[in-house]
């Protein structure tokens, strides 16, 4: 029986979990709950905190009920999931991990969650020392219904863990009694936030200049540089600074730290473009609120002679699907476009007339080589291009592959041979899909 076996495993990797906190109460436990946003979240906080800590981060998207252990334990999630002898090697490197010294001194994990109750699930043996909560916005709607429910989820990590940080410009004020605990501080980047960062300016090349505002009491306000596009991005960047200025990082380090850090690939990801063209490699998913927050710094580059936007399906948002569809439509300007391309089919029902009611071109694409390779015959030298769209059935990141100048530190998200496999009946009818487009 499948559901048994998965039990058995997740009751297993539970009780190791609780063993290795029992045994290192040292170690911090950071989690990162939320719409959008858990994975940028991540791996700003785990760079800044490495400033000063041994930091254990796996840079992977596994954050379901069985695999998060593994993530917080340093264990590989096993490729054979429903391989016995597989789990036995899980469980070993579990058993080691409790019994030998610990070796970091604050682990970063990201929570996810499908269905209602699963965060709160993660609170039947986690104890976390920080939890960020980083977006409410619309996500699995076929099983939550409202933003009301997705608030609840969310926010229901304020009930286990110890400090909570949440994020005030992408969560609504009036989900503000849905945190249960008082030690909670917020951070953004508007005056509301506790925790903020002061833009002063903006370079395409340099990205943000600005200031870090904190509570009195933790920092003095400081001069601060964050490479990103698209003040969305800075967000999760705002919260990893939140958190090592409450775990004792000097502002001196968190400098150091921002330094390092650089966009995530698939999210909002400044590439270099063929003919001289930039690329805005936004392809990981795509939801609501971050699709206009993309749209929106794709306007902000006023001096580019050329605003293209390849605006892919957002899935998984059930009964809100032509609506949130026709929103992002209205949203698109025919003053600030000069086209707007679509992949998938609510795109094309939704978006697409709803675009060109507000006069935009639009280009209605069958998939993502077909976009890319429509936007390559008519972007001009200069020309900006934002990728924005879901992977199920959409995969835009072919579309970029097709756009940008690839080389060996170029990163592209689902590239692996197991992407490819899944992709490639998307794609059938391009004979060279598999090898990538000539350059």
């Amino acid at each position: 029986n499948k559901d048994m076996f998965k039990k058995f495993i997740q009751k297993r990797l539970e009780t190791y979990v609780s063993r290795y906190f029992q045994a290192h109460p040292e170690v911090k436990l950071i989690v990162v709950v939320g719409s959008v946003g858990k994975t940028s979240t991540k791996r700003a906080v785990a760079t800044l905190l490495s400033q000063r800590y041994r930091v254990r981060m796996l840079d992977n998207n596994h954050n379901t009920n069985l695999s998060a252990p593994c993530g917080i334990l340093g264990v590989t999630y096993p490729s054979k999931v429903h391989s016995i002898g597989a789990w036995l090697k899980v469980f070993a490197a579990a058993r080691r991990r409790v019994t030998q010294p610990a070796d970091v001194d604050v682990i970063v994990q990201e929570l996810g969650t499908d269905r209602p109750g699963e965060i709160a699930d993660f609170g039947r043996y986690l104890r976390p020392d920080l939890a960020l909560v980083t977006a409410v916005t619309p996500e699995h709607m076929e099983f939550f219904g409202s933003i009301e429910a997705v608030a609840q989820e969310e926010l229901s990590v304020t009930q286990y863990a110890r400090r909570v940080l949440i994020n005030r410009d992408d969560i609504e004020g009036r989900f503000a009694d849905l945190i249960a605990t008082p030690h909670f501080s917020t951070y953004g980047t508007t005056g509301l936030a506790e925790y903020r960062f002061e833009q002063q300016n903006f370079d395409a090349e340099v990205g943000y200049r600005g200031g870090i505002i904190a509570p009195p009491n933790i920092a003095q306000p400081f001069a601060a540089a964050i490479n990103v596009v698209g003040e969305h991005s800075l967000r999760p960047i705002v919260g990893a600074v939140a958190a090592a200025l409450l775990y004792g990082c000097t502002p001196d380090e968190v400098v150091k730290g921002l330094a390092l850090i650089k966009s995530v690939p698939g999210r909002m990801n400044p590439l270099l473009g063929l003919g001289d063209t930039t690329i805005i490699d936004d392809t990981y998913n795509s939801s609501p609120a971050a699709a206009l927050a993309a749209l929106q710094t794709l306007y902000s580059f006023a001096q580019a002679p050329q605003r293209i936007a390849i605006l892919g399906d957002m899935n998984e948002l059930g009964a809100s699907s032509q609506a949130e569809h026709e929103k992002l439509g209205m949203a698109c300007d025919s003053h600030l476009l000069d086209w707007v391309v679509t992949v998938g089919g609510e795109t094309e029902k939704y978006l697409a007339p709803a675009a060109r009611r507000r006069g935009c071109q639009v280009k209605v694409c069958r998939n993502a080589i077909e976009a890319g390779q429509f936007v390559r015959s008519v972007a001009r030298p200069g020309a900006v291009i934002l990728a924005k769209g879901s992977q199920g059935g959409i995969f835009l990141e072919e579309a970029v592959k097709i756009l940008c100048v690839l080389s060996e530190d170029t990163e592209l998200v689902r590239q692996s041979l197991a992407w490819q496999a899944i992709k490639a009946p998307y794609f059938s009818e391009y004979e060279n899909f598999f090898d990538g487009p000539s350059q």
